[in-house]
């Protein structure tokens, strides 16, 4: 069979993610902060965007924003119409203004700071230092942010201590090194011989100022280790004897709750072990933690679940969280009218239009498909919202996007990194969304999330001689009609930072025999 060249026409469609809608999926996944900075951004690249404040004056459209001239203009007659009336207040009074200063409690020297005799200082002295001083130079420039104290962090507070403690030369680059070593906790995790090697000294120097260093403040800095912190700390109270040296020592035995061989290692008895616990417990493990430089950020809530007074449900969108993008359409025709003259002008022009708009419609498309998402979550685990936690129903993603006629990529989009505040308190999205358990006796299948507060609340009654195990959580569950395999059940527990039995049994015996002696 010969071959040959030929053309073919085919018809076809395809699936084409224009620029547009990756935009438009990138702002519904986007966070109320990452949000504000996408708007900024465009405002500041697009002249016809205008951000509208927040004040909840009412709601802010492209209509009002146009007709803006208009309203100056109205307000300017009625100005004008109230120069022409006679002032009121001189004709019913002979004392004119002075009554009204009177009864409103008002000054006049602030209306007109020009004819207000010049306020002397209070210290003329101090004129040049302080800024703010009334009837200094430079009032006007006043700026509290000058006053405002900087962070300080780990490394500047430690560096102010250095100079009381060590003098050399010497001393101070191997301190100054040492700093340079500690990470955010306060550890420092170094080789003092490697370190006494760079800097061509002996390693008793390096030694003999660390030893020196961890004196300082906050306590149980430049600890290479968990026990050398608390030791540092214990030796700082005056605690550090052969007992809590002993305790500390053995921290895995600690943390496994075998309080047997700690007795028979500190030689103490369980009240003694018990008060050594507590004071374990008082010291901190991260003495550096207190001085994070990191800013933490306030959690904003997306939608506010309030009770209706039908008895349902009040849904609405945090009004904080929603941006008023207005697009500037007088802007738009006055320009183009007189002064983009050329067509690259133009094109431009109606770019920026185009842009403008698709904006201000995909935050609207937005804030409705998140309000769809959340009036079906509200209305899912309605039961949650009544009677708490017990009461969370399984739901996942599926459920939520066959409801609302929407994708399971796009209700997952919207729930993350958004929260919701309701009468129980302020969870993310995400929360609601548990796996599903199946019922031991055929009903209604239960949640994760239930279950875990469940076995939670079961090992937090237990006594200390009917301690249950995971086998024992597992029959319980099964009489409350939860199916549950015991690995699962000790996957729950490990994830909740539970001990064992034997742990949680070790320990509540010890504070049941402390608590019959008192």
């Amino acid at each position: 069979m010969a071959l040959s060249a030929s053309l073919f026409l085919r018809q076809s469609q395809s699936l084409v993610m224009t620029p547009q809608l990756m935009q438009s999926i990138q702002l519904l996944q986007m966070t109320h902060f990452e949000l504000n900075q996408f708007i900024a951004q465009e405002v500041e690249k697009n002249p016809l965007l205008d951000l509208s404040p927040n004040d909840g004056q009412g709601e802010a459209t492209d209509a009002n924003f146009d007709n803006a001239g208009d309203d100056r203009d109205r307000h300017g007659s009625d100005d004008a119409r109230g120069d022409a009336e006679t002032d009121w207040y001189e004709t019913g009074r002979e004392d004119g203004g002075a009554h009204i200063s009177e009864q409103i409690d008002a000054s006049f020297e602030n209306v007109f700071p020009d004819d207000v005799p010049q306020v002397r200082p209070d210290a003329p002295e101090l004129m040049g230092q302080w800024k703010s001083m009334p009837g200094g130079e430079g009032g006007e420039a006043y700026d509290l942010d000058d006053f405002v104290a900087g962070q300080l962090s780990l490394h500047d507070h430690i560096a102010q201590q250095i100079p009381f403690l060590v003098s050399g030369i010497g001393e101070r680059l191997i301190a100054q090194h040492l700093i340079d070593q500690l990470d955010d906790a306060g550890y420092l995790h170094a080789d003092m011989q490697e370190i006494a090697d760079r800097l061509g000294t002996g390693r008793e120097e390096v030694e003999a100022v660390l030893e020196r260093l961890q004196t300082l403040d906050p306590p149980g800095i430049f600890a290479r280790s968990l026990a050398e912190c608390l030791a540092i700390q214990l030796k700082q109270k005056d605690r550090y004897d052969p007992a809590m040296q002993t305790l500390v020592e053995h921290l895995e035995l600690l943390g496994k709750r075998d309080f047997a061989s700690l007795r028979k290692l500190c030689g103490v008895d369980d009240e003694d072990l018990l008060d050594m616990l507590a004071e374990i417990r008082q010291l901190n493990p991260k003495p550096g933690s207190g001085f994070e430089t990191g800013v933490s950020e306030a959690i904003v809530p997306d939608v506010v679940v309030r009770s209706g007074a039908d008895g349902g449900w009040a849904i609405e969108l945090n009004p904080e969280t929603l941006p008023r993008v207005l697009v500037n359409q007088t802007y738009f025709q006055t320009v183009s009218k007189t002064v983009a003259r050329r067509s690259e002008d133009q094109a431009f022009l109606s770019e920026c239009l185009q842009s403008a708009n698709w904006l201000t419609r995909s935050l609207d498309q937005r804030a409705k498909t998140i309000m769809k998402v959340a009036s079906e979550i509200v209305r899912q685990q309605d039961a949650f919202l009544l009677h708490g936690i017990e009461h969370l129903r399984p739901l996942n993603l599926k459920t939520v996007a066959d409801a609302i006629k929407m994708h399971e990529s796009t209700v997952s989009r919207v729930t993350s990194n958004k929260y919701m505040l309701t009468p129980r308190g302020l969870f993310e999205l995400k929360y609601f969304f548990t796996v599903s358990i199946g019922s031991a006796e055929g009903g209604d299948n239960h949640s994760a999330e239930a279950v875990r507060h469940r076995i939670r609340q079961m090992i937090a009654q237990e006594s200390p001689d009917a301690v249950l195990s995971d086998d024992d959580i597992v029959i319980v569950l099964k009489k409350g009609g939860v199916d549950l395999a015991r690995r699962t059940v000790a996957k729950y527990r490990e994830a909740m930072d539970i001990p064992s039995s034997v742990q949680r049994r070790r320990e509540k015996r010890a504070l049941a025999k402390v608590s019959k002696a008192v």
